[in-house]
């Protein structure tokens, strides 16, 4: 839910406020319409369609008629929330606790959306807090609390309150998911287990709570419960790209199913499978690529004899990238030394260097081997995340379009080139890759971007029909 992660297994943002049937909303009815109710219910209708403009007039016209409505207050306060109206949303819905003091369903989606979306802990723990006086079973609020809580690293509080939300009669598996998580953060791992198991029972068709437990279950050792978790999310799909089929076979090969973890890997389109962390990942599972401590050890104490050997210093380089950076950085540089033309060797020392964050000296590696090899793909992916995290937007989005044109298929891509473009204030270019982004996303490994995306869209497009923002220029 990060602003924060709002997972696939996360929780809902709105509630619309119904009073009856809604009909169609005119514009004129703002000058003619005096039954403040049916201005309200029209409110909610443009609020259902994302037409928050529309909307927060209607809300205006309604409260101008009958200023104790609350409900009213409350939901133009959403509406303005969402605008990016911030401190308008906080005033307008201190008006509606004004008249409403005891309302505890708007402190707890209030206080929700502004710590768990826009990352104001600062305002949304009272409003919570208040919640959570109101009604002490709250599941929202307490979860929502138990949150912000666990950020701050209070994980005594957090723990308590998760308690106390899966107490609740509301409690759903989400509610005991997010318990797990606490649990977990504690140290605590058979409790998280525990909780997991009480989500899995309540909706055993929750695939988070079964990728969480098949986790916690590897890390304990339960290789055949895991197995039997991870299993479903083969069927389930958790394979369809590139990351989930990657997590996937690590998932097998540490629950002891070598073959299924190869057949995952060696199910992927050619050109993923020599993605160097694929390669480096079924060369381990197959045995022999130095992934273990003792083959490391093995591996170094050969590469003692015979130091020069640039296929061997690449190959520490590529065992140790995900462990240790630092030592991958130095095995890869020592290769490229005794062969500096090989680009294998090359981008393998910028993804080291980009793992440690090292980006800006990974910018000019990456472009040399693309002068010499235009089409490599590996030197354009690693090149346009070593730019974006420059905020280099305007050379990432070059690199990005290549990688569109490349590899068409891969969500990803349109998410960092709508981010790229929005960062430039460039909303026209932004809209049409976030809407390209979307097309292609997969709820099952997407879903924290996805909800980003749709937080973002309404306000994006109000913006655009403002006139705000560019074009890309050439």
């Amino acid at each position: 839910m990060k602003a924060r992660q709002l997972t696939k297994w996360g929780w809902g943002v709105l509630l619309m406020l119904s009073l009856s049937a809604v009909p169609q909303a005119h514009s004129q009815a703002l000058n003619h319409e005096d039954d403040p109710v049916k201005l309200f219910e029209r409110a909610q209708d443009a609020h259902a369609k994302n037409d928050y403009k529309t909307a927060i007039e209607f809300y205006d016209a309604a409260i101008r008629l009958k200023p104790e409505f609350p409900e009213a207050e409350f939901q133009r306060a959403l509406a303005l929330l969402l605008t990016n109206r911030k401190e308008d949303a906080l005033a307008g819905f201190n008006r509606a606790v004004e008249l409403r003091p005891d309302w505890a369903f708007a402190h707890a989606r209030f206080g929700s959306l502004l710590s768990s979306y826009y990352n104001d802990d600062r305002n949304g723990e009272p409003i919570l807090r208040r919640a959570v006086e109101l009604e002490s079973q709250n599941v929202e609020a307490l979860v929502a609390l138990a949150d912000v809580r666990a950020r701050a690293g209070d994980l005594n509080e957090a723990l308590a309150l998760s308690k106390r939300a899966t107490a609740s009669k509301e409690a759903n598996s989400s509610t005991w998911r997010k318990r797990s998580f606490v649990e977990s953060g504690a140290g605590d791992k058979i409790a998280a287990l525990a909780s997991l198991d009480r989500a899995l029972i309540i909706d055993s068709g929750d695939l988070g709570a079964r990728h969480d437990r098949a986790k916690l279950r590897l890390n304990a050792g339960d290789k055949a419960g895991a197995l039997a978790d991870i299993r479903v999310l083969d069927r389930a799909g958790h394979g369809s790209d590139v990351p989930g089929s990657f997590e996937l076979a690590q998932f097998y090969d540490r629950a002891g199913a070598r073959d299924d973890a190869l057949r995952i890997l060696d199910a992927l389109p050619e050109k993923d499978r020599q993605i160097p962390e694929v390669v480096a990942l079924r060369a381990e599972i197959a045995g022999g690529d130095g992934s273990t401590a003792e083959q490391r050890a093995a591996l170094e104490q050969l590469l003692e004899r015979d130091p020069k050997n640039a296929s061997l210093l690449a190959r520490l380089g590529a065992t140790y990238r995900r462990i240790d950076p630092w030592k991958s950085q130095d095995y890869y540089y020592r290769a490229l030394k005794i062969e500096p033309a090989n680009s294998r060797f090359a981008i393998g020392y910028a993804a080291a260097l980009i793992q440690g964050r090292r980006f800006a000296e990974a910018v000019p590696i990456l472009r040399e081997v693309i002068a010499r090899t235009p089409d490599e793909y590996l030197a354009h992916a690693n090149l346009a995340l070593a730019l974006y995290e420059l905020k280099d937007f305007r050379a990432a989005i070059t690199e990005y379009e290549w990688i569109a044109a490349a590899r068409p298929e891969l969500a990803p891509t349109y998410f960092f080139l709508a981010t790229a473009h929005d960062n430039l204030q460039q909303y026209p270019d932004a809209l049409a890759a976030y809407e390209k982004f979307l097309a292609r996303a997969d709820a099952t490994n997407n879903q924290l971007e996805i909800d980003k995306v749709n937080l973002r869209l309404p306000v994006l497009r109000e913006q655009i029909k403002r006139g705000q923002g560019k074009r890309k220029v050439g």
